[in-house]
Formats: structure tokens, sequence, C-alpha cells
């Protein structure tokens, strides 16, 4: 029968229906290397050992079946040398015997290394290029000086940095020679021209903007990838004309005295250490100095929504809002009050903003006072507190438990007019989970849930 061809293969065994072979041929590259010692003896003792059961099916397929597939294995060969190697085994006409034809993967292998560490060169490249580029943004966006780069062609801005927007009030896309002064547009096209010569220029002054205020302007000639632009940096010729350098810091402090909501901050204890004057009328505390290192505790909170759960939310999430609490004041004043907090920093804050706001009008203007607000919830709990020794601890959590939750779930209602769906949001609950426990509590004939009916 005929033989594929199989263009100039590396090494060539004639084996018998038994696998034992009868010749070798080397080619060329190989040069001679003693394969004539494996004439008479079975090709699997010539491969290593994880090779063995690959030359067993190849023959076995070649007896069968006249071919087998590629396999890739090692050929050990009698100098002492391994290589890698892809063999195939096609059955001879009769009793002739089998021809293995194997294929140097040695040059396979090396340019597959040396592909991959192109690649791993080409990504160390690609992250350092990346890293270049943020190390330029971040420089290109925090300098006081205005930056702007334009293109070559039509001088246009392709990026400005907040400095230039802040103070020449330039943007991406702006025809740059519009803003130079006519006395000057001979001057700055000479300096482009250097430029684009010698890669730089010394600075020169240009009258800009609409009132024609004097800047000092240096250029130089940069790559990106739309390929060369023009790299200006402005700086005021004095420190008056700097928008940067004539601004007054933002009067934080005057602002939160002027907040309608109150302001505190404190410490990650809850240690009072700023605080403004709405907050000072919501405590009815006649001065700062009466609040300073007292913790917010003192006045701020009611069971289940105190300081502590407070600031315990901060650190674990951030920022909280919504938070619906009661404010208690020196001279016996109450509210109910909305609190938003963050802490300045994302990992456990040492210091923490809290905006609280008095909703105690909003609540009694839009649906009167609270269920509860009697103080039921404050007679319940005292009156769990006088079954101590008299009540297993579990049955007297249970209890308060449940006392909690009805409380602030008729509260819920009160404050969404009604509505469900609104009253689950604010419990942070899903409709089904507020609807088992109205069933629980047997809320469903309350005021809340009566409103709630005939709004559904």
């Amino acid at each position: 029968m005929s033989v594929v061809n199989i263009a100039k293969p590396d090494l060539t065994l004639l084996l018998d229906l038994d696998g034992i072979i009868r010749s070798a041929t080397l080619s060329d590259g190989f040069g001679e290397d003693g394969v004539a010692e494996w004439v008479g003896r079975p090709w699997m003792e010539t491969v290593d050992v994880a090779a063995g059961d690959k030359v067993r099916r190849m023959v076995e397929d070649a007896r069968d079946s006249g071919v087998s597939a590629f396999r890739h294995i090692n050929q050990r060969f009698p100098s002492g040398r391994e290589l890698p190697m892809e063999f195939t085994t096609v059955r001879l006409g009769g009793r002739e015997g089998i021809i293995a034809i194997g294929r140097n993967l040695q040059a396979v292998t090396e340019l597959q290394s040396r592909l991959i560490a192109a690649q791993q060169a080409r990504e160390q490249d690609y992250w350092k290029m990346r890293a270049v580029e943020t190390r330029y943004r971040l420089l290109f966006d925090a300098t006081h000086e205005a930056v702007l780069v334009l293109a070559v062609d039509g001088l246009r801005v392709l990026e400005a940095n907040p400095a230039a927007i802040r103070v020449l009030g330039f943007a991406p896309g702006w025809d740059f020679t519009r803003e130079v002064a006519s006395q000057d547009q001979e001057a700055f096209q000479m300096m482009l021209s250097r430029v684009r010569d010698h890669g730089r220029s010394p600075g020169i002054m240009l009258h800009l903007g609409q009132y024609r205020t004097p800047w000092v302007l240096r250029a130089s000639l940069m790559v990106a990838e739309a390929g060369q632009v023009f790299l200006l940096q402005l700086s005021p010729v004095t420190p008056a004309q700097s928008g940067l350098a004539r601004m007054d810091p933002v009067p934080v402090e005057n602002l939160l005295e002027r907040l309608p909501d109150g302001f505190v901050a404190t410490d990650s204890e809850g240690i009072i250490r700023r605080a403004n004057g709405a907050f000072l009328d919501l405590v009815q505390v006649g001065t700062e100095g009466g609040v300073l290192g007292q913790s917010l505790g003192r006045w701020l909170g009611m069971p289940g929504a105190d300081v502590p759960a407070l600031l315990a939310g901060v650190q674990r999430h951030r920022s909280v809002r919504l938070f619906a609490t009661r404010i208690q004041g020196e001279l016996g004043g109450e509210c109910e009050v909305e609190v938003a907090a963050a802490g300045n920093t994302d990992i456990r804050a040492s210091v923490i903003a809290v905006l609280i706001r008095d909703i105690g009008q909003r609540v009694a203007t839009g649906h009167g006072e609270g269920p509860l607000s009697d103080g039921s919830l404050g007679a319940t709990l005292a009156a769990m507190s006088g079954k101590v020794g008299q009540t297993p601890l579990l049955h007297l959590v249970r209890e308060t438990t449940g006392a909690v939750e009805r409380y602030y779930i008729d509260a819920a209602l009160a404050r969404a007019g009604g509505n469900r769906t609104a009253a689950a949001e604010l419990l942070g609950l899903s409709r089904q989970s507020l609807y088992v426990k109205l069933a629980r509590y047997a809320m469903d004939g309350n005021t809340g849930a009566a409103t709630a009916e005939r709004a559904g």
C-alpha cells in the first residue's frame, strides 16, 4: 500500500507487528547518534516511562486500523539525549510491518517559549506604560499651574487640567489661537515653530482671554497616541493674576454654623468635638462649650436606634443615612430626628460627621402623632425590667424584641401614611416580610394597617 508522504521526517523507524525495531533512520540534521543499537529492541524501551503506553497504543492502532493518531512522546537516544517528538504509525502491506515517522518538537517548544517570553515582556511593557500614564495624569490634574495639550494641526485644545479650566476657562475643543491677543500672534507662531524644530522653547509673555491678561507661556513637543502634540504651561505674571492665588479658602466653618440642620463632629467613641448652633438648639444648650467633650448619646438615641448603633453602622458601611431616632433636650424638649453620618476614612474612621434633621414637624403635619408616641414602648420596657428574676432571660428577650418590632412597624406605617410598601422600605424589609410580621403580632387591624388596606 502507499504511504502518505511526510516531508523530511526527523526519525523513521521500521517495526514489526509487535513493535520491535527492525531499522532506524535519522535525518541529516540529527547527525550520527548510534540508533543502530535500537535494532532488535522494542520501541517502548527507547522512550521514557510515561510514553511507553502511548507507543503501545500507536502500534496497536496501526496494526488494527492501519494508521494511528499523532502523539507526543519523549524519545531517548543512545547518546543520552532526550527530545520531545511527535509520532504517527502506519501499517505496511501484508506482514511487512509498521513504519513510525517522527518529527522533532524541540524547535517548536523553543519557539513557544520565546513567544511566551515575548508576550510576558510585552505585558510588562504595557503595565509600565500604564503606570507612566497614571503618574502623568495625577501630575497633570494635581498641578496648580494651568496646563494645556494642543493639537499640532489646528492648535485646538485636546486636554486641559482643572487649573486651566478653573482659571482660564479653556475647555477641550477650543481654538487656542483665538484667545491670544493680536499683538502676540506673531511671537506665538514663532515660538511654536521653534518648538517643532527643537522640541522646546524659552518662555514668552502672552496676553490671553477677553481681558488680555498677561501670562508666561512655556511650550514643549510631546508624543501622544494621536501623534505629536504641544504641551503648554501657563504661569501668572504676578500672583494677583492667578485665580488660584487670589482665591480665598472656602469658609467651611461659617457654612456649618449657618446650616439649618444640626451638625456634630465626634470621635470614634461618639465624643463631641464640634457642634453648630442648630444642634445646640435641638439639645437646648446655650453655648458650644456645654456640649464639647460630652457623649452624643447623652441627647441622641432611643432603644434600638442609639449612638453606638449609629457609629457601628458608619464603621461598617462608611456612611449611614435616614437613621430615625430621637433627641432629648436639657430642658425636657423632645423631637423625632433623622440622622445622616459619615467618617473621615473608609476604614476605622477617627472623626465622624453627623447631620441631624428635625422631622417632628413633618411627621406631625403629615400624619399626626406617632401611634406609640405616648411612651407606651417605654412603659412596656419598664414592665419587662420588673420581671427580672421572675421570668427566664430568653423569654424576656423575646418579649422585648417583639415589643420593639411592634413599635417600629407601627411608627413606619404611620410615617408612610399606612402604605405598607413604603413602610417596608423604611424598615429595610421586603413587603412579604412585613406582612408576616403584621400577622405575627396581629397588627392587621391597627390604624396604620387599616390605612394600608385603603391605600393598597
